[in-house]
């Protein structure tokens, strides 16, 4: 035979709950999506200055998650520049020219500070 016993009851559970519930990662997430943003604008290769003054961010939210999403509309001849900026591409006559890693480099320290803020918040609750 198995007992279980159990004693108290869970108002500190049920308050974190209720906190959690309440919990608003936007202005979290709007701070970081500006730094994002002149992070990509400071890394951005520059011929025109075109391509790292077309950054821009908005941030997706649902029941479950939240999300930034970075964006760059220059586009040339419907190629995104930021794109091939980033990862190459081919030439009209026949070459290539090898893509720059300048995002990741410039999205990775915010990405580390969008978790320790989110933790640091999160353990707070």
């Amino acid at each position: 035979m198995i007992r279980f016993k159990q004693k108290g009851d869970f108002k500190n559970l049920e308050s974190f709950l209720n906190k959690a519930s309440k919990f608003d990662m936007r202005a979290i997430l709007d701070r970081y999506g500006r730094e994002g943003v002149e992070a990509l604008r400071s890394n951005t290769p520059i011929d025109s200055g075109l391509t790292a003054s077309s950054w821009d961010y908005y941030i997706e939210t649902n029941k479950r998650t939240s999300k930034i999403v970075w964006t760059n509309t220059h586009n040339i001849s419907g190629v995104n520049i930021a794109i091939i900026l980033q990862y190459g591409h081919a030439t009209k006559n026949g070459g290539y020219v090898q893509g720059q890693d300048y995002i990741n480099p410039a999205i990775r320290p915010i990405m580390d500070k969008i978790a320790d803020d989110v933790w640091r918040e999160v353990c707070r609750l």
